[in-house]
């Protein structure tokens, strides 16, 4: 029998200390310590911009450019602290989400939206905190029709993402990081803001030294 919908269990979520540590670190620390080639390409944040990182646990959908009756029963997958990303193809001749439905997702505790894909209603999108990415914005609304998958590997601007994957996201954009590298990845993002925050002193003392350019230049040269 052909099911519109195929449909898996959610993923265990992140530990709860995790998610709150990611909240406290920009997306580029991050992402400076995973080889700065993994992270989402041309999606864009449409919330009004806040100092803290989304962060939450990934539960992911693909459907049809257009159709948003995967986004709609995927709700009922999420939880208080989930992100719900969608992978709609890059699709943007129809909105996938608009402002109710983002609304009702904030309502029930999901932290965030992605969609590679487009949304409407971006006004009222823009006048919350709610994190909600997209590729793109179109007035027209969405089909219902299906067909569609949940909790399946998706990509999103490129970016890979698993089922509990932990998803990022402040104005620079979006990072997926397997909960199993996590500790390891704000470990070092720590260590990297703490670096950056020393160099801010040294300029301000005018102590930093430039030497480093030379090294870089001659390596360039050779």
């Amino acid at each position: 029998m052909y099911k519109a919908i195929r449909k898996n269990p959610s993923a265990a979520q992140a530990a709860d200390k995790i998610l709150t540590a990611l909240r406290d670190i920009p997306v580029s620390a991050l992402s400076d310590n995973m080889h700065r080639n993994i992270g989402s390409v041309g999606l864009h944040p449409y919330q009004r911009p806040g100092k803290k990182t989304m962060a939450g646990t990934a539960v992911t959908v693909r459907s049809r450019g257009g159709d948003n009756l995967t986004y709609l029963r995927a709700l009922e997958f999420c939880r208080p602290g989930d992100v719900l990303v969608v992978d709609a193809g890059g699709d943007l001749n129809n909105a996938v989400v608009g402002g109710i439905l983002s609304f009702y997702a904030a309502h029930i505790g999901v932290v965030g939206l992605v969609v590679d894909g487009a949304i409407r209603d971006v006004a009222e999108i823009r006048d919350r905190d709610f994190p909600v990415y997209a590729r793109g914005v179109t007035h027209r609304g969405p089909y219902k029709d299906g067909p569609g998958e949940i909790n399946v590997s998706v990509s999103v601007g490129g970016m890979v993402v698993n089922p509990g994957d932990i998803v990022v996201g402040d104005q620079d954009g979006l990072l997926a990081i397997p909960q199993d590298d996590a500790e390891h990845v704000i470990e070092k993002a720590l260590a990297v803001l703490e670096a950056e925050a020393e160099t801010m002193q040294a300029m301000k003392e005018g102590r930093w030294s430039r030497a480093f350019i030379d090294a870089l230049e001659a390596r360039c040269n050779n």
